[in-house]
């Protein structure tokens, strides 16, 4: 195990210390860049496309609200050696952390399906059918989590994340206008229209998910990661977050430049890729279906493994990649069901995909605003943070983070269930 302090060496630029950091990088990158999931290219698509520049200006209040929430979680991993479900059993009872896993459990399915619904929208682009597509990567991304270590899966995440460079080119490639993507991104603009409160609504809502708290916490345990290493870790955590909102501003920037300055009409991320090709060319249409798979097929991978890590600790069961099906039973049955039910619902004609994905819409608004709470208290508890407790400014930006997030969380969900709840709550 790699020893170091946090407090002296860590905080030098040595060729030793970006080697631990290096050593210790994965878990806060993957995390965040899994949440640029099929659901949340979708939001950003449709972010540009409907509203142009108007809403870049929220991506920098985004990122600190993601580094907040998710630094918070590595740290509790770390210090306690322990997942968030398994904090949650010991500290709040068995009884509320089995509900919360089956609400968790729910949306997880949910969203896992719009998973492969990326996949087969992302590779019919490319023309191959959802019947050849969606199997032979439910396949794919079995063997790779049932059959590979942990060490193993880590580095093809990583590679994974490499893949969203694809977007940024996208954009050059679209000709934006830079001098208004840099003047949009820090001239904040508030429109009185409830799709445009939605919108800034959905962009939060998109970007903190519960599964991303549970999911990096387990792998921070999993991983080894200790206290003395929680300066790289923390790092680690910064730079993932950064990287999953600079990708989702790219993909607004390149829908703004294309689909939202000739005045089209896109419902999905696929529509936005079919939509780029007869205005910059084939490359960067490709190149935003090719990012559309590979974010699919990366979640597709991420999310079942987050509901089988959750449920495993919350119960009490065995888990952990590095582990086989003798050894962690229920671990790898999780996994394989999710996947086995969520591909298999692609594959059945006219399945009710929008009721699935609005369900779990609805149960991830609603279980939300519980895990920051859960959250919150664990990590202010001294008997298990000791000296790594929040400090009171940081203590000030978390609880008005998690204020806001659960506001504007509690807004999607009713306007969600209600549709035009938000107009008429704000008179629109």
């Amino acid at each position: 195990m790699i020893q170091t302090t946090q407090t002296g060496s860590t905080r030098k630029f040595t060729l030793r210390n970006l080697l631990l950091f290096f050593s210790i990088l994965g878990p806060g990158i993957i995390t965040a860049n899994v949440d640029n999931d099929a659901g949340g290219i979708t939001t950003y698509s449709l972010a540009g496309a409907q509203f142009g520049y108007t809403l870049l200006w929220m991506m920098l209040p985004t990122t600190v609200a993601l580094v907040v929430v998710q630094e918070m979680c590595a740290r509790m991993g770390a210090v306690t050696g322990k997942g968030l479900s398994d904090l949650i059993r010991e500290q709040f009872g068995l009884k509320i952390t089995f509900y919360v896993m089956i609400a968790l459990f729910l949306t997880n399915l949910g969203n896992t399906v719009s998973e492969f619904a990326g996949i087969a929208a992302s590779m019919e682009i490319f023309g191959v059918s959802r019947y050849v597509s969606v199997p032979v990567s439910a396949v794919a991304v079995w063997l790779l989590v049932v059959k590979g270590s942990y060490k193993v899966v880590e580095k093809v995440f990583l590679v994974a994340c490499l893949v969203y460079v694809a977007y940024p080119v996208a954009a050059f490639i679209s000709g934006a206008n830079w001098g208004e993507v840099f003047k949009a991104s820090v001239m904040p603009q508030i429109r009185s229209d409830s799709s445009y409160v939605a919108m800034m609504i959905g962009l939060v809502g998109t970007t903190i998910a519960p599964w991303m708290q549970f999911y990096q916490q387990a792998s921070v345990v999993e991983k080894g990661i200790t206290r003395d290493q929680y300066a790289f870790c923390r790092l680690d955590v910064i730079v993932g977050c950064i990287m999953a909102v600079v990708v989702a501003f790219f993909i607004v920037v390149s829908c703004s430049a294309t689909i939202h300055m000739h005045g089209l009409t896109i419902e999905t991320a696929a529509d936005a890729a079919l939509a780029l090709k007869p205005l910059v060319g084939e490359n960067a249409s490709l190149l935003f279906a090719f990012g559309l798979f590979n974010a699919s097929l990366f979640a597709a991978c991420v999310l079942p493994l987050s509901t089988a890590y959750y449920i495993c600790e919350g119960m009490g069961w065995e888990l952990g990649i590095d582990k086989d099906f003798r050894e962690a039973p229920q671990f790898f049955w999780l996994f394989t069901l999710s996947i086995v039910i969520s591909g298999l619902i692609i594959l059945v004609p006219d399945a009710p995909l929008i009721a699935i994905m609005y369900v779990s819409q609805v149960v991830n608004g609603a279980v939300l605003p519980f895990v920051l709470v859960f959250m919150l208290l664990l990590v202010n508890n001294r008997k298990l943070m000791g000296e790594f407790v929040n400090g009171p400014v940081f203590n000030v930006v978390a609880w008005t983070t998690v204020a806001v997030m659960i506001g504007l969380t509690l807004l999607m969900t009713l306007d969600t269930i209600f549709p035009g709840f938000i107009g008429r709550l704000f008179g629109f």
